[in-house]
């Protein structure tokens, strides 16, 4: 049972650090991608990273959710496309996230895509670094 324990701890510790990962990489693509953007809170205790790490939350979430059903869903065009659906289903989960905060804004399909392509490369590196024991 304490091998259990330890197991689940470590599982949780894994996640916040991408979730913290997936908060800078958020304020990277706020600040360089144009056409997505941030609204700061400062009236929040720790300001603005707070809001980061909640849009970063959130989107882990909407992602772990719904990328295996959109996935499932578009399989026939990701095959016809060789792959190249996948930006789509990025953007798409991108917007789902500015859809669902109130702090983030996408402006169009071409900034979704670039800003969901950086997000996702972000959270496959995050999952490999973490994944090493």
């Amino acid at each position: 049972m304490c091998r259990q324990g330890y197991r689940y701890r470590a599982g949780v510790v894994k996640f916040a650090v991408k979730v913290v990962f997936l908060a800078v990489v958020f304020y990277f693509v706020a600040k360089y991608v144009h056409g997505i953007h941030v609204d700061q809170n400062p009236d929040a205790v720790l300001g603005l990273s707070v809001t980061f790490v909640w849009l970063a939350l959130l989107f882990a979430v909407i992602n772990a959710v719904l990328r295996p059903v959109l996935k499932l869903v578009s399989l026939p065009f990701v095959i016809l496309t060789l792959g190249l659906f996948y930006l789509v289903i990025n953007a798409a989960l991108l917007g789902i996230t500015a859809a669902v905060s109130s702090r983030l804004a996408v402006d169009g399909f071409g900034p979704a895509v670039v800003g969901g392509l950086i997000l996702a490369a972000a959270s496959w590196a995050a999952d490999l670094a973490l994944d090493r024991d």
